[in-house]
């Protein structure tokens, strides 16, 4: 990291990709493509001077664009790495690993930390809120996602977000799950016809989906925080319009983290690769390893923390277990727990992973799981953290349910603002101290 050198790649698209109004820039270069082709057609004098001058101008814009910090610096807020500056912001949360064990700062988590006799100290313990950046593009499905007291607003929501996350933080929360497609805002959706995602259908980002992303993102970093930053959801992948698509918004999403200096975000290619619904075969079991290893290689280097790149893995489906080839490949491997009604099936789970023949010694965590009963002796959320694993709480709004329940049913109430939250809160904060 700081190096300079990520410079060397930049395309012009890359950067646009990234600087504050730069679609705008992308539309009108796209228009005189065709006019500078002509600068070196004869007979044209005249024109071809003029295409030249032109040339030189978008040129011009574009070394600007590469010193040019991000947006929000204008206002005060951190840069981050400005392309090609050789610079980065002075980040606040680092995120390591160390043998099974995640650490914050060269320290492990929750330092110390045991209950019931079982250890704490170096989990990743967790929610899924994927919905923080969430908007809908399809005006036929938007109306359903209207606040009680209004329209549904995405500046908002994230507003929202950002503010009950001191919260989460006081009672333990160390990580959350994100994601730039999202997730069902109904829980579980057998059709999903609305349009959520911070990437175009060619895998260019949306740059509303990142200014909000940033918010959340910078906050984490402030609170000591280490999100898990998913790319891809079975719900939205299939709009891509073909594989290479993919991987351009793979490679757009590491470029724009790695823009920003983040040292406390970690990758989550795709939402449970298994699902049918996965379009593209490099998102699915068989090729996933691929897009890992891509945004592992992509990053080397320019990260300031001790790996010197992006931590990176991916989720299977509730009850399901790893491939060998991405045990080969994740610097940690994610499992769900939705599905699995016994906790003894959640031990279950672990010792599997662990006993895959291409595992490394990785950590383990449940990042989904949908499973309950916090005030019972034995849950999901305590079998997993028996086995040394961490766990990831997961809740929708149900049947009957109004808007303070659920935190992926949108529009989302972000407070611990249900029985159900306030149990899962209340034992995380029960078994950390709220370190």
């Amino acid at each position: 990291m700081g190096t300079g050198r990520e410079s060397e790649n930049l395309s012009l698209d890359d950067v646009l990709t990234v600087m504050p109004y730069g679609y705008v820039l992308r539309g009108a270069i796209a228009e005189d493509r065709a006019l500078l082709k002509s600068c070196m057609k004869p007979g044209r004098p005249a024109r071809a001077l003029w295409n030249m001058a032109t040339g030189v101008a978008l040129w011009a814009v574009w070394l600007m664009c590469a010193a040019a910090p991000t947006a929000g610096a204008a206002a005060g807020e951190p840069a981050g790495r400005a392309a090609g500056d050789g610079g980065a912001v002075k980040r606040k949360t680092t995120v390591s690993i160390e043998g099974q064990a995640f650490h914050i700062n060269g320290r492990p988590t929750y330092a110390g930390r045991t209950f019931r006799g079982m250890k704490i100290e170096g989990l990743l313990l967790n929610a899924r809120l994927v919905q923080g950046i969430f908007d809908d593009r399809n005006p036929e499905t938007r109306d359903r996602w209207k606040y009680p007291d209004g329209p549904w607003d995405p500046a908002r929501n994230t507003r929202e977000f950002v503010a009950a996350m001191p919260v989460w933080r006081q009672h333990g929360l160390v990580s959350f799950t994100i994601n730039l497609q999202g997730g069902s805002p109904q829980g579980y959706s057998r059709e999903q016809p609305w349009w959520n995602s911070a990437f175009e259908p060619d895998g260019a980002l949306r740059q509303d989906y990142l200014e909000r992303l940033k918010l959340i993102l910078d906050k984490a970093d402030e609170l000591g925080m280490a999100p898990i930053l998913g790319y891809f959801y079975f719900g939205q992948e299939p709009r891509f319009v073909d594989e290479q698509a993919v991987v351009r918004a793979a490679d757009a999403a590491t470029d724009w983290v790695l823009a920003q200096g983040y040292t406390n975000v970690l990758i989550e290619i795709a939402n449970e690769c298994d699902v049918a619904r996965y379009r593209h075969e490099i998102v699915k079991p068989r090729r996933v390893h691929e897009l890992i290893k891509r945004v592992q290689d992509r990053s080397r280097d320019k990260v300031a923390s001790p790996a010197g790149r992006l931590l990176v893995s991916v989720s299977y489906g509730g009850g399901s277990i790893p491939g060998e080839n991405v045990a080969a490949a994740a610097d940690f491997l994610l499992i769900h727990g939705n599905g699995v009604r016994e906790p003894e099936r959640i031990r279950n789970m672990v010792d599997r992973c662990r006993a895959l023949k291409n595992y490394r010694g990785q950590p383990i965590l449940f990042n989904e799981d949908d499973h309950f009963d916090f005030d019972k002796p034995d849950n999901n959320f305590i079998a997993a953290v028996s086995r040394y694993a961490g766990w990831g709480y997961f809740d929708y709004r149900m049947k009957g349910e109004g808007y303070d329940d659920g935190f992926q049913s949108v529009p989302v109430n972000w407070q611990i603002s249900s029985p159900r939250k306030r149990g899962f809160f209340g034992l995380l904060k029960e078994m950390t101290g709220g370190m």
